[in-house]
């Protein structure tokens, strides 16, 4: 083959084979449901003389991810009381992005807004928190986050949470 030759062949070999990826068009991520259980470790952090108040309740999660950076994502709680303060319910929606750090283990930011309600007080408010997520199996996976669900004037309400999430 001349010299000429190669340069040729291997630009005609380029153009063929970008050309085959381009009709194949770009990696295709079907949008992917997933739900969650946590338990969910929840503290009122009180100004003034009020005693701050924590304890364990309860958190079902369900997402649906578009992508692998970005998800809508659902949260409900409940259960857990101290000091004359209980977890009646809460309920939010967050948009979720998510940094995956290697094929089995992700960075993940939330922020959306939530109603708290307690049976002292009962709130809505932007709410932001982040975790991480490590998949157990392709459809299980571990994760534990910290919510800043309330801020409010007079106290905060925060939540540490662990648990499973199962991906569809």
């Amino acid at each position: 083959m001349k010299p000429v030759a190669l340069p040729a062949v291997s630009a005609v070999l380029l153009l063929v084979g970008t050309a085959t990826q381009a009709q194949e068009g770009p990696l295709a991520y079907a949008p992917s449901l997933y739900l969650g259980a946590d338990a969910m470790f929840w503290e009122l952090n009180r100004d003034g003389p009020a005693k701050d108040a924590d304890s364990a309740g309860l958190r079902l999660r369900g997402g649906l991810a578009f992508n692998e950076y970005f998800a809508l994502e659902g949260h409900l709680g409940t259960g857990g009381s101290d000091e004359g303060v209980e977890l009646d319910d809460l309920v939010g929606l967050y948009a979720k992005g998510s940094v995956p750090l290697g094929s089995q283990f992700r960075l993940y930011g939330l922020a959306g807004v939530t109603q708290v309600e307690l049976d002292v007080d009962e709130e809505n408010d932007v709410s932001y928190g982040g975790g991480a997520e490590l998949d157990v199996t392709p459809n299980l996976a571990a994760r534990a986050d910290y919510m800043r669900y309330l801020d409010e004037e007079n106290y905060n309400f925060d939540a540490a949470s662990v648990g499973l999430s199962y991906h569809f």
